[in-house]
């Protein structure tokens, strides 16, 4: 029919003016194949890198101070009664790391979340100590380090105890947790990671 022959003057003519290089005899073998195949380079994407942000590094936190408590600070500002929502705030925390405190739950469960938790809020006592004038602390805590933790005590007084050779308590929905600070010589966010022993033998 003519509809075909127009079609495949139609193909002759574009495939000679697409690849003029080409031969007539090799366009005319192409179209026998039945298969045409014309190049096209695709442009390649330059990805763009994304920039990290930065924060500072543990050098410039203590040239800049972030996280010391002025003295000033500690006798205006600081005062028992002011964190107490913040201990509200961790105890309902707690209950939903727990899925709820029920009398049912398995303490060893409770221990092993108590562990990884944040404690920044949690109202802590010190039971046993080497040093005698540390046991009887009692108050909310305001930072973890490593090795100390800053307590505000009912009697608005910043106290800095020192985890190691002593045994802190805490006490949730009727459940007493205690903690070993000598065990416990770690940044608060590098506890999540940290796989705790439950058994063993534990020395002031």
């Amino acid at each position: 029919p003519q509809g075909s022959e127009e079609a495949k003057t139609f193909v002759h003519a574009f495939l000679k003016r697409s690849m003029p290089k080409m031969k007539d005899e090799a366009i005319q073998e192409m179209l026998t194949r039945k298969a045409v195949v014309l190049e096209h380079y695709h442009k390649k994407k330059t990805k763009q890198k994304r920039k990290k942000t930065k924060g500072f590094t543990a050098k410039q936190r203590r040239e800049l101070r972030l996280f010391e408590i002025e003295p000033e600070q500690q006798r205006q500002d600081f005062k028992y009664a002011i964190f107490l929502p913040l201990h509200e705030l961790w105890k309902q925390y707690i209950r939903d790391l727990c899925h709820g405190l029920k009398p049912d739950a398995q303490p060893h469960m409770i221990q092993s979340k108590l562990l990884k938790a944040d404690l920044h809020g949690a109202i802590v006592t010190v039971t046993k100590s080497k040093c005698p004038s540390y046991v009887g602390i009692t108050g909310i805590i305001l930072q973890e380090f490593k090795h100390v933790f800053k307590i505000i005590t009912k009697e608005d007084k910043l106290k800095v105890v020192p985890k190691l050779n002593n045994v802190f308590s805490l006490e949730l929905d009727g459940f007493i947790s205690y903690i070993y600070g000598s065990k416990f010589l770690l940044r608060a966010s590098e506890r999540s990671a940290k796989k705790f022993k439950l058994k063993g033998t534990i020395d002031l």
